[in-house]
């Protein structure tokens, strides 16, 4: 199968990172990513590099909460949170009575409801997705499934997607009124081999960028799966786990290479769909937490 795009559409935006799992951008248009030593990443519109905090242990997901602070996962920690000033907190090591072994990637919906999933152990089949409500208590909503990854919220909030990453294919949950998940349906199967990170665009095809196989699939909102992108060397493409949309017109998307120390980026010609954060402009209004 051909991919939709050469690979040479592909550029280096920022270098010099130590093997970045994940990126976030914040309301003023600056790039976040995470270190494997625990590094936290601010990077400028040109690429330039500031380190803002270190938490001393690999960095997973990172996702920007309503108040665009930085929530990162963190498995030696538990969930933590980063200021701006690059001051850091411990967010959580529970959900309820359960015990996060491997908190791997969150997103946050727009009444500031945080979805996180916790990996569990490698083949094990003891992943959860989890939920935390704005002050702060959490919840197992979902499992126990493989080896929970990637996160993606449909626009109308009604849907969220995962990825289970040793079964290679991606799951759909519907959410519910009170907030938990109803039981999942498989969205995508046969996504690459060890699919890691999901993201949307605003015309709700969802890409899916797969660790192993150096490649980015997207499927369509009538589920068809094609094969976006796919670097035969992993040099611009090199295990890309998670991706996110930026840019001045919100229409380039860019990944971060866990097995390299870049972060890649390419035109799309379609608008990203805007997360949480970046949808509240000047005055919050998150809708009320129907818990």
């Amino acid at each position: 199968m051909e991919p939709e795009i050469p690979i040479e559409s592909f550029k280096i935006f920022a270098t010099g990172l130590d093997h970045p799992e994940c990126l976030a951008f914040d309301r003023q248009g600056f790039l976040w990513a995470g270190g494997e030593a625990g590094q936290i990443y601010r990077i400028d519109p040109e690429g330039k590099l500031t380190t803002v905090a270190n938490l001393g242990a690999f960095c997973g997901g990172l996702a920007f909460s309503l108040l665009d602070v930085l929530f990162v996962c963190c498995p030696a920690l538990g969930v933590v949170k980063v200021d701006g000033s690059g001051e850091v907190s411990v967010f959580a090591t529970h959900a309820g009575e359960h015990k996060m072994i491997c908190p791997n990637y969150g997103v946050f919906d727009s009444a500031g409801n945080y979805y996180v999933t916790d990996s569990g152990n490698w083949r094990k089949n003891n992943g959860y997705l989890l939920r935390f409500t704005p002050d702060g208590k959490g919840r197992v909503i979902g499992g126990p499934f493989g080896y929970a990854n990637g996160l993606a919220l449909s626009v109308d909030e009604n849907f969220l997607f995962m990825v289970e990453s040793n079964t290679n294919r991606v799951l759909r949950f519907e959410l519910k009124p009170d907030g938990l998940a109803g039981e999942p349906e498989v969205y995508a199967e046969e996504c690459g081999r060890f699919p890691d990170g999901l993201t949307l665009d605003a015309e709700g095809n969802l890409y899916v960028s797969c660790y192993a196989s150096d490649d980015i699939h997207r499927i369509t909102p009538m589920r068809e799966k094609t094969l976006f992108a796919w670097d035969p060397f992993a040099i611009l493409l090199g295990s890309p786990t998670n991706m996110a949309f930026g840019g001045p017109d919100f229409d380039v998307l860019y990944v971060a290479n866990l097995a390299r120390t870049t972060i890649t980026r390419v035109p799309m010609g379609r608008q990203g769909q805007l997360l949480a954060n970046q949808r509240v402009k000047t005055k919050l209004r998150p809708r009320p937490s129907p818990i």
